[in-house]
Order: structure tokens, then C-alpha cells, then sequence
């Protein structure tokens, strides 16, 4: 389709057509005065089509896609969404559900959904030693159709800190955090979705990561952040072209949801009372799990820091998948690393509610600093026979000046994974362990604060200076 079209009793429609990697087509139809429908082709294993149809600006428009037969084995095999409150509920894959679950949701607890797979047709030889193609790429058969372009994402080195404990460091990711991960997911479904951009609340990773992944993609980004954004944050995400909106906290979802809506966005980040995110980012976070395997094995525990639970749970899955292909025949322990100040993944555990409600105290860690879980939380300790660990800052920043002492430097919410293991001393883990550090340091809120005093040029002053700081003579 292209140039003019008209229907009787209907406005003019310009269609304009694009291609996208992986045998993606859009096509744009744009009606006066509305929100364009979208007609999107993503890959998949047969041909399919339907219409979805939902509201904007209190008027129906509907969505139109269509699935065109491939056989490239590089493909995704995502079948369909799977409701986590009821796993017989099913959904299309598209379009991707941003809200959670529609039939199991409450009033007080918004049940997320996951992507289901063709897990029978999963290519021999894709788990068989270490990957030959670096990023999200090689993974892609299990993950939701990669229709954005990479940024080199993935592949972050598994460090040896002492003798069966490691960190999987993943400050080494294009924008210095596992958000990457996510959000080649999530762009990627704006764009196969034609999209114009998305929209994200963030208090820092994630917005300047959906910021670099489209402004990647050529789509416009737009972020809603805390009122007290650092300046090198505020910086970071305006390299990207993001547009940034910092607003009062409790002010930031519902403008999400708003400004997606009103100018057809698709939100990348939260819009329910209960955490349930987009239902294609935490299948990033499965790579996680599988590049630790590749390395390593399975581990015995996996330390791993928590916000909303996104991350714990994507790992959680990745080993799960790692098992229900055979791979392996048994998954590690799921540790989650939360604040003390909060905590509402392990007060939903030990009350037995899928999710929890909490007064956030004062906390530097700002990036897990949540006051409610998410039911992927809950089901991913469950399901590892693992637990949640509550952390003080002091226990956080001792864990970071430990990782800095090993040459990486890492935000203090990164540090949670280790200090959760340090918390578990007395613990016996039979196996290796890891540690995630999930961002680069550069993202505290704290950090340019402080300078060295400069010293004279004399060498009297600087012998002073150097033997003051513990250099021996």
C-alpha cells in the first residue's frame, strides 16, 4: 500500500509504508484529526492476521497486523502472551499487553503477563558453549521479535571477586546498566507496534536506557523523572534526545499513561498500582541467566538486586527455560537484595500475599528503592526455593567499596548483590555463587560532589600528600 486512499464516507488516508530488521513492515495510516492505525507485519512461524481494537482520545481505533511466513531460524518463536495470574489465560502477541493481565487484575493487585514459545522448535545446538555472536541477538529465538537495532548489549564479564564468588558486571552494557537488556525488548515492540516513541518513568537506568535504544531506532523518547535528577542524569538522558519531564513522584504514572495514550506512545515502564511493567522487557533478562550458564554452569545462588523485580524474575526464567529444554536439570537459588528502609518483596513473602505495600524509609539507594513488588518477585523466589534480604546503606556501602577495592565501580543499588551474599555468612551454598551489579557508579546521585584539595607542585607537599594516604617509603 501507498500514496492516497479513500473509503466512501471517510477522510483522506495517507499510507506510508517501512521496513524494519527481521522481515518487519509497517504501515502507517494516518486519518484527520486522529491517532494512527497501525498496520505492523512482525515474523513469525506462519501467516496470521487480526485487528485489535482499543480507544484514544475517546475514540475507537484499531490496529491491524499481520505475521508473514518465515524460516529463518534466527527468528523469535514467541507464540503469545501468558497471564501470571492464571498461566491457561493466553493472549496474541500483539499487541504487547503494558498494563498486565485484563481478566485476573484487581483493584489491588495488577497480575503482569509473560511471553510464551514455541519451545519445541528452540534450535539445537543454541545452549552448546559460549556463544558465537556477542549481545541479545544469539538468544533470539527466546526472546519477543528484536525488530530495533542492538546496541551490543549482553555479553557482560563474569568476574572472579575470590574463589567460587562472582560478579556478573553489567555496568559493561552500552549504557552502563542490565536496563539495556530490557530495552532492546521493549523499543523493539514500539517500533514493530509503528509507534512514534515511548514514553518511560524513570529515576535514572531505565530512562536513559529506552532514551539510547530509540534514539537507535529513530523514534522519540520521552521521559518522566524525579524532581531531584542529578545534573550528570539529567545530562545523560538529554545526550540521547530524550525529552525530560522531571515531576512530583506520585505524578509520574499517571502522566505516563496520559501522554501515552494521548500521543500514542508506547510506555516502556510502569502504568498499574501493582508493578507489572512491559510484558516483552524482563525477557532480556533471561540472557542473563543464560550467558552466567554458559560460563559457569548453574550456580548455586544467584544474589540479585531488587527494585519492582523485573531482573529477578527474567533470570529466574532464563534458568527455568534452561531446564525445561534440558539443558541443565536444576535451577540456583534466587536471592533478592532489597533496601531495609523498604522491603515490600520480603514482606509479601512473609505475610503469603502476591504483592505488598510499604512505607519507603530514607535510603541512598535510590534505584531499588520501591514501595511496593511485583508479582514476578514472589513467583521468582518461590520457584528457586530462594529468599529476600533486607540491606542497610552502610551494609550496601561497604559492599561497594569492596567491588571499587577489585577495580569496579558500581552504583550503590548495584552493590546489593553483594552485600546480600555478605549478609548470608553464615549460610553454606553448595557451588559457586553470583553476584549481580546491575549499574556503573556514575549514576549515585552523589558522585562529583566531592574534589581533592589541590596540592602545591613542591615535592615536599606532594611526598606529605602521597604519605598521608598510606603510600610506604
Amino acid at each position: 500500500m501507498s500514496g492516497e486512499a479513500r473509503t466512501a464516507g471517510a477522510p483522506a488516508v495517507a499510507v506510508l509504508p517501512r521496513r524494519l530488521p527481521h522481515g518487519f513492515v509497517v504501515t502507517h495510516t494516518r486519518r484527520v484529526h486522529d491517532v494512527p492505525p497501525i498496520v505492523a507485519l512482525p515474523p513469525g512461524p506462519a501467516d496470521e492476521a487480526g485487528t485489535v481494537v482499543s480507544e484514544s482520545r475517546g475514540r475507537p481505533t484499531s490496529r491491524t497486523y499481520h505475521r508473514p511466513m518465515t524460516t529463518d531460524p534466527a527468528v523469535s518463536l514467541a507464540t503469545a502472551q501468558r497471564s501470571l495470574g492464571d498461566p491457561a489465560l493466553r493472549y496474541p502477541l500483539w499487541p504487547p499487553l503494558t498494563s498486565g493481565c485484563p481478566r485476573t487484575s484487581t483493584d489491588e493487585v495488577a497480575y503482569p503477563v509473560e511471553v510464551d514459545y514455541a519451545y519445541e522448535r528452540v534450535p539445537a545446538g543454541l545452549f552448546d558453549g559460549r556463544p558465537a555472536r556477542t549481545g541479545l541477538d544469539h538468544w533470539a529465538p527466546l526472546l519477543p521479535p528484536l525488530a530495533a537495532p542492538g546496541l551490543g548489549e549482553g555479553g557482560t564479564p563474569l568476574v572472579e571477586l575470590e574463589p567460587g564468588v562472582f560478579v556478573k558486571d553489567e555496568s559493561r552494557n552500552p549504557t552502563w546498566s542490565h536496563k539495556d537488556r530490557l530495552n532492546r525488548c521493549t523499543v523493539s515492540a514500539a517500533l514493530a507496534s509503528g509507534a512514534p516513541g515511548v514514553v518511560v518513568a524513570s529515576s535514572g537506568n531505565h530512562g536513559a536506557s529506552a532514551a539510547a535504544y530509540a534514539a537507535r531506532a529513530g523514534l522519540r523518547c520521552v521521559v518522566l523523572t524525579s524532581t531531584d535528577l542529578s545534573p550528570a542524569m539529567h545530562a545523560f538522558l538529554r545526550a540521547y534526545g530524550a525529552v525530560v519531564l522531571p515531576v512530583p513522584e506520585e505524578a509520574r504514572w499517571p502522566l505516563t499513561r496520559r501522554i501515552a495514550e494521548h500521543f500514542g506512545l508506547q510506555p516502556v515502564s510502569n502504568l498499574t498500582r501493582t508493578h507489572t511493567g512491559h510484558a516483552f522487557g524482563p525477557e532480556g533478562y533471561k540472557t542473563v541467566a543464560y550467558e552466567i550458564h554458559a560460563e559457569l554452569g548453574v550456580p548455586a545462588a544467584v544474589f540479585v538486586p531488587t527494585g519492582y523485580g523485573e531482573l529477578l524474575f527474567g533470570i529466574g526464567k532464563g534458568f527455568a527455560e534452561l531446564r525445561r529444554l534440558g539443558v541443565t536439570d536444576r535451577v540456583p537459588r534466587l536471592i533478592a537484595c532489597e533496601p531495609a528502609a523498604g522491603g515490600p518483596l520480603a514482606a509479601a513473602l512473609r505475610q503469603g500475599l502476591p504483592t505488598a505495600h510499604v512505607e519507603a524509609g530514607a535510603t541512598d539507594a535510590y534505584g531499588i528503592d520501591c514501595p511496593v513488588n511485583s508479582y514476578r518477585g514472589v513467583l521468582a523466589v518461590r520457584g528457586s526455593g530462594g529468599r529476600a534480604v533486607l540491606l542497610t546503606d552502610e551494609q550496601l556501602r561497604a559492599a561497594q567499596a569492596e567491588l571499587a577495592r577489585a577495580g569496579l565501580w558500581a552504583e550503590l543499588s548495584a552493590a546489593a548483590g553483594l552485600a546480600g551474599l555478605r549478609a548470608c555468612a553464615d549460610e553454606d551454598f553448595d557451588g559457586p555463587v553470583v553476584c549481580v551489579s546491575t549499574s556503573s557508579g556514575f549514576k549515585d546521585r552523589g558522585v562529583g560532589r566531592h574534589h581533592s584539595e589541590p596540592v602545591a607542585p613542591e615535592w615536599t607537599a606532594v611526598r606529605a600528600r602521597l604519605r598521608a594516604a598510606g603510600l610506604g617509603e
